[in-house]
């Protein structure tokens, strides 16, 4: 896959993310390999039980399956938009890679986007 020109580029637990700035936010391309696990991948890397970040944007190739601690499952399939709350365990369908395009504000995102601090149906 070509290089975002302008983007930092870094591999995460086998994720490659592109981060480059944008305003006051930032865009971010994400490739989740295929056979990737947030809890297999991530979670000794981050240190919490589950992902707790904030995921806004577009997928563009691929499928993508988020597990909330309360059971609730969501499931996107490409090209779809993607919002996911923080309290997640995600993982790729299938034998392709996701690859997401995500908008964020870094610690500020859940909040500038009026997200829940943590996924429930109160």
């Amino acid at each position: 896959m070509t290089p975002v020109k302008g983007a930092d580029r870094r591999r995460v637990g086998g994720v490659t993310v592109e981060v480059a700035r944008a305003g006051a936010g930032r865009v971010k391309r994400t490739v989740y390999p295929a056979g990737f696990r947030w809890s297999k991948h991530m979670q000794a890397i981050v240190g919490t039980d589950l992902c707790m970040h904030a995921h806004v944007g577009f997928l563009v190739s691929g499928r993508f399956h988020a597990e909330y601690a309360d059971g609730c499952t969501v499931e996107f399939r490409a090209p779809q938009i993607v919002a996911i709350e923080p309290g997640h365990d995600g993982w790729v369908v299938g034998k392709e890679a996701a690859v997401l395009i995500q908008f964020d504000f870094e610690h500020e995102t859940v909040e500038r986007l009026g997200m829940p601090d943590v996924h429930s149906h109160a």
